[in-house]
């Protein structure tokens, strides 16, 4: 349909790639605006077109495979099955809604920030649609480049300690995973390099003995687990959510962080299904402590910019610990909570940015009574925070379910012990609602106004939609099987 060179993944890529670029000579801020927006309106249609392929039997419009480096067996190789098709718009539907949000907000030298906004967004669709793993490689580096400079140029006050911890933790993941990709590539073939391979199937095909899965397997899973982030490799998460424009944040926690779960299971579990085995009750441990400690911590968090980023480590646990649970209906479950989480969080960060854009602070003492001068607001926003706690008919409910059954089934007392991070969620997410929205206004809140009309705009956008994959998820189901089928069937 689209012809050997021009495919939904070449489009999906290329377009904000030259529209990152092309937005860097654009010197009008009202302009650079507007066109990075268009740009990112194209891309969403793009990726709307690819879901029409669900029930098609013709894919070529969702497979590209070009010989990139002979010499050493790399391939310009992407492809969209249903788990990519669902990140990739994720990721086209998450930016016209961050960038529509903060339409009003002016950044100095801002053709390059919204150019490296774009060039974000094109890593991340390489990201989800690598089927090679050097160029794996490459779109992660070049989806993480641009937040650098995000959010060391445009940050807050404490922004070069935030970014410099961002960067230590990112640049020693990328180390691993570089290590473990050469090794494992060097394992694909015979003596010479033109007979290895880094392709997504070599790798699955690998042989490698109990001890080289062991140590690939922890150069893989720390790579991923720091991008996520999950216990004990999260600490740079708070800080850097703190400190970076709100836009980034968006970025960050709405589509980045499902880079390191989507690597746990397009590249970790099929690869190395023998040290998955051996560490699971680890790894599950480990997700776990994460999930109840997060929780705890954003039970007692004054700033709602920190509230949210516990709350996002703790729901990155449970993914994580379904992951390792090995269960189909688990990974079914995280695969659709990682399209909800993303929508969810975006949410949140919305509403955190418009009451800091209003009233200057992020803190929960300071607040109270908003819902008295923004009703319009406040609706929206609980809609948002009960499906921050998956309540039923929202659209975190469904894949939260999956999740814990299939936790349940591969340890009950594992489930019992992360249950507690409901409870916990119900918790921080109510008790914030409560202080922030209702109660009596003060001197400080009486000043809120109601939200503008392209504030309202993404907000609804966001509650129609977890209602709509709340109530209807199943077309969701049917492009997560397709992913999630062959992987599973390796622990049965």
């Amino acid at each position: 349909m689209f012809g050997n060179y021009i495919t939904i993944p070449h489009l999906l890529v290329l377009f904000p790639l030259l529209a990152g670029v092309l937005t860097f000579f654009i010197k009008k801020e009202s302009s650079a605006k507007s066109f990075s927006l268009l740009a990112v309106m194209i891309t969403l249609l793009i990726s709307i077109a690819s879901l029409y392929f669900h029930n098609n039997k013709e894919l070529s419009g969702l497979t590209f495979n070009y010989m990139w480096l002979k010499s050493i067996g790399a391939k310009f190789s992407m492809a969209l099955d249903g788990m990519g098709r669902l990140l990739t718009f994720l990721t086209a539907v998450s930016f016209p809604i961050i960038l529509i949000a903060g339409y009003r907000s002016s950044f100095k030298n801002a053709n390059v920030f919204y150019g490296l906004i774009l060039l974000a967004q094109a890593g991340l669709m390489g990201v989800f649609l690598s089927t090679d793993a050097l160029l794996f490689y490459f779109f992660w580096e070049l989806a993480l480049i641009p937040i650098y400079f995000l959010c060391s140029y445009w940050g807050g006050e404490k922004r070069i300690a935030a970014t410099f911890k961002f960067f230590i933790y990112t640049f020693t993941g990328s180390l691993f995973l570089l290590v473990g990709i050469i090794y494992v590539y060097l394992h694909t073939g015979a003596t010479r390099f033109s007979d290895h391979s880094f392709s997504l199937n070599a790798f699955r095909t690998v042989i490698l003995n109990s001890s080289q899965q062991n140590f690939m397997f922890w150069l893989f899973f720390i790579a991923f687990a720091i991008k996520m982030p999950i216990f004990p490799f999260h600490t740079w998460q708070p800080d850097t959510y703190e400190q970076s424009p709100t836009s980034v944040t968006m970025i960050l926690s709405g589509v980045m962080v499902k880079m390191g779960v989507f690597g746990l299971i397009r590249w970790v579990l099929p690869i190395f299904p023998m040290a998955v085995v051996k560490f699971d009750n680890v790894l599950i441990g480990l997700s776990v402590i994460g999930m109840i400690y997060a929780s705890l911590i954003a039970i007692k968090q004054d700033d709602l910019k920190r509230l949210a980023a516990y709350s996002s480590i703790a729901h990155i646990g449970l993914m994580s610990a379904a992951i390792f649970s090995m269960q189909t209906v688990a990974l079914e479950g995280v695969v659709i909570q990682m399209f909800a989480h993303g929508i969810n969080i975006i949410g949140l960060w919305i509403v955190i940015d418009l009451i800091e854009r209003q009233l200057g602070t992020r803190k929960i003492s300071q607040l109270g009574g908003i819902a008295h001068k923004a009703p319009v607001l406040t609706i929206l926003l609980v809609v948002i925070a009960f499906a921050n706690i998956a309540l039923p008919l929202t659209n975190a409910f469904v894949g939260e379910f999956m999740m814990f059954g299939g936790l349940f089934k591969f340890n009950i007392w594992y489930a019992a012990v992360a249950g507690l991070s409901i409870i916990l969620a119900a918790v921080y997410t109510l008790n914030m609602v409560q202080k922030v929205f209702y109660g009596n206004t003060n001197a400080l809140t009486e000043s809120m106004k109601e939200i503008s009309w392209n504030e309202k705009l993404v907000l609804m956008v966001i509650v129609v939609m977890i209602f709509l994959t709340g109530v209807f998820p199943q077309p969701i189901f049917e492009l997560t099987k397709i992913s999630v089928a062959p992987i599973s069937t390796i622990f049965k």
